[in-house]
C-alpha cells in the first residue's frame, strides 16, 4: 500500500528524501500478526511492511514525513499535513493511490513514487489497496471509517464546483471523510455552486450553474436521494443560491440571469411549488422567520428586491440613490445577503465598492456602511459569538505575495469590525461556522494560475483548492494544515448550525 509514497509526498520530495533516505526501511520478513493490527491482514502486509517503516510513516517518524502516520488503521484517517489521503469509497479521489502508482497501473501517477527507495508495488498489491478503498477501507472487523453515529455526526459540506462533487468533512478529525458524486449529465461538469443544509441536520440541497437541477442529499447516508427539475425556467441554468425554510419543508432558489426566476420547491417530493417573480439578475436570498417574505439581491446595481408571494416585488435602494439594476460607475453590486440572528437587520456584501451595507429590516433603511477588503462575497454568522464573517476573495494579502484574500470579522450587534484575518488563503470564498465545536471553515478556490501549487493532481484535472479550520474564540488557525480538496471548493455549509 504505497502510503510511504503519499506521506513523503506530503512534505515535499526534498523532505521525503531527507526523512526516508537516511534510514533504509527495515522490511519484516514474516507476515504481520493479525492480533497486532486493525488493518485487514492482506492490507497490513503491504502498508506496515512497506510503508509504515523506520524513517517514514510510523509512530517515531511520521512528524517528519508529512505528518502522515499509517502504522495502524485508525491513524490513516487522521490524514497528513495536506489533508485526507484515503477517502472511503472514493479511490479516484484518494491521493494515496497516486503516489503508490509507479505509472503503469492507473491514469494518475505522482512523483516521488512510494514506497521510497524500495521496489514499487506490484499490480496485484496496488489493485488490492484500490479495491479496499473502493469497499470503504474497512478495518479487519468490517468497520468503515466515519461510519458510526450517522444521525448525530457533525460535518461540513463543500460544493466542489470544478468536479461535480460535494466533499464531506468530519468535524472532529477535520478531514474529508466522503465525496458525493453530484449532477446528472454524463461527461459534463455541471458545477455544483452552492450548498445549504436544513436545521434538523437531515438534508442538504445543492444547485448547479451548468445543470438544470437541484439535488437533495441525505446527510445520514451522504447519498443523493432526489432532485428538482428546473429546466422549464430558461433552460434551468445558473441557479446560484438555495435557502431552506426553518421547518425544512420548502426551499427557494434564484436564477442569476436577465429575468431570472425565483422558484419555491417543496422538499418532500422536490416538486416546484411556485415561481414567485422574474427579477433582474437575482442572486443572494434571505427570508423572514416564517419564510413568506424574501429579500433578494440584484447582483448588478444598487437594488434589493423585497418579494411577498401574491404581490409585485418592491425595489429597495441600498445607497439612497435612484434604483438601478445594472452595473455602472460606483454601483455597489450587492452579492450576498444574510439576516442577523434576531431578524432585525440584514447585511449585504457589496462586491464593487468593497463594503458591507447594513439595512434595518423594519423599514429597509440604511443603518451603516462598513469598509472591507477587496471583493467581499460570502457571509457566515455565529450564534455563540456576535460575529459576522465576510470573505474578501481578491484582497491584497498582508501575509505575503504568495497569498490572496482575507476574512473580515464584524460584530453584528455593535456593527464594528472586530478583526481582519490575513491567513494563507488564496481566493477565499465559501465560509461556514461550526458553533457546536467552536470553529469556522474557510475554503480557498485557488483557481488562478499564480496561486499556491497544488500538492497533487485530481481525477477530474484542474487546480486543487483547499480549506482551513479556524478557532472561533481566538480567530486563529486550529492547526497549520491546509486541507487540499478537488478543484474549486466554492460553498461551505455545516450540518448542524
Amino acid at each position: 500500500m504505497n502510503l510511504n509514497k503519499l506521506s513523503c509526498l506530503f512534505i515535499g520530495a526534498s523532505l521525503v528524501i531527507a526523512s526516508c533516505k537516511h534510514e533504509p526501511p527495515v522490511i519484516p520478513k514474516t507476515e504481520i500478526d493479525p492480533a497486532t493490527t486493525q488493518y485487514p491482514l492482506e492490507v497490513a502486509n503491504i502498508i506496515i511492511k512497506k510503508c509504515a517503516t523506520s524513517g517514514c510513516h510510523n509512530e517515531a517518524s511520521f512528524s517528519g514525513a508529512g505528518s502522515l502516520r499509517i502504522d495502524d488503521w485508525q491513524y490513516l484517517f487522521d490524514g497528513g499535513s495536506n489533508g485526507a489521503v484515503v477517502v472511503p469509497y472514493s479511490p479516484e479521489n484518494s491521493s494515496l493511490l497516486y503516489f503508490i502508482n509507479p505509472g503503469a497501473y492507473d491514469n494518475i501517477s505522482v512523483k516521488p513514487t512510494m514506497p521510497y527507495n524500495m521496489p514499487a508495488l506490484s499490480k496485484s498489491e496496488y489493485d488490492l489497496i484500490k479495491q479496499w478503498i473502493a469497499d470503504g477501507a474497512p478495518d479487519k472487523n468490517g468497520n468503515i471509517p466515519f461510519g458510526s453515529n450517522a444521525a448525530t455526526r457533525q460535518k461540513a459540506y463543500i460544493a466542489q464546483q470544478g468536479c461535480d462533487l460535494v466533499g464531506v468533512i468530519d468535524a472532529e478529525k477535520k478531514v474529508v471523510m466522503r465525496y458525493i458524486k453530484t449532477g446528472q449529465a454524463p461527461n459534463v461538469i455541471e458545477s455544483p455552486h452552492y450548498i445549504q443544509t436544513d436545521n434538523k441536520g437531515e438534508y442538504a440541497y445543492v444547485c448547479f450553474i451548468a445543470g438544470s437541477i437541484i439535488q437533495k442529499i441525505d446527510m445520514r447516508t451522504d447519498k443523493v436521494i432526489g432532485q428538482a427539475d428546473l429546466s422549464p425556467f430558461s433552460g434551468g441554468l445558473n441557479f446560484n443560491i438555495v435557502q431552506v425554510s426553518e421547518s425544512g419543508d420548502k426551499l427557494i432558489t434564484s436564477q442569476l440571469s436577465e429575468n431570472g426566476g425565483l422558484v419555491v420547491i417543496n422538499t418532500a417530493d422536490m416538486k416546484v411549488a411556485a415561481n414567485l417573480a422574474l427579477l433582474e439578475s437575482p442572486h443572494g436570498i434571505a427570508s423572514n422567520r416564517s419564510f413568506d417574505t424574501f429579500y433578494v439581491t440584484g447582483q448588478y446595481g444598487n437594488t434589493v428586491y423585497k418579494v411577498v408571494q401574491g404581490t409585485a416585488p418592491v425595489k429597495i435602494s441600498i445607497d439612497n440613490k435612484p434604483v438601478k439594476t445594472v452595473a455602472g460607475p460606483g454601483t455597489p453590486d450587492p452579492h450576498e445577503i444574510i439576516m442577523s440572528p434576531d431578524y432585525s437587520k440584514y447585511f449585504l456584501t457589496c462586491q464593487s465598492t468593497n463594503e458591507i451595507r447594513v439595512m434595518n429590516r423594519t423599514n429597509d433603511s440604511l443603518l451603516k456602511v462598513i469598509p472591507t477588503g477587496v471583493m467581499p462575497l460570502e457571509l457566515a454568522i455565529s450564534t455563540t459569538k456576535p460575529y459576522l464573517f465576510v470573505t474578501c476573495m481578491e484582497d491584497i494579502s498582508q501575509v505575503s505575495g504568495l497569498y490572496r484574500g482575507s476574512v473580515y470579522v464584524i460584530d453584528y450587534n455593535t456593527l464594528e469590525t472586530v478583526q481582519r484575518i490575513d491567513g494563507t488563503f488564496y481566493q477565499p470564498h465559501g465560509i461556514a461556522v461550526d458553533d457546536r465545536n467552536g470553529t469556522f471553515y474557510v475554503a480557498s478556490r485557488n483557481v488562478r494560475s499564480d496561486g499556491p501549487a497544488p500538492h497533487h493532481t485530481s481525477d477530474c484535472g484542474g487546480r486543487n483548492g483547499y480549506y482551513q479550520v479556524y478557532d472561533l474564540n481566538t480567530l486563529k488557525p486550529v492547526n497549520g494544515r491546509r486541507y487540499e480538496v478537488t478543484p474549486d471548493p466554492y460553498s461551505v455549509n455545516m450540518r448542524f448550525k
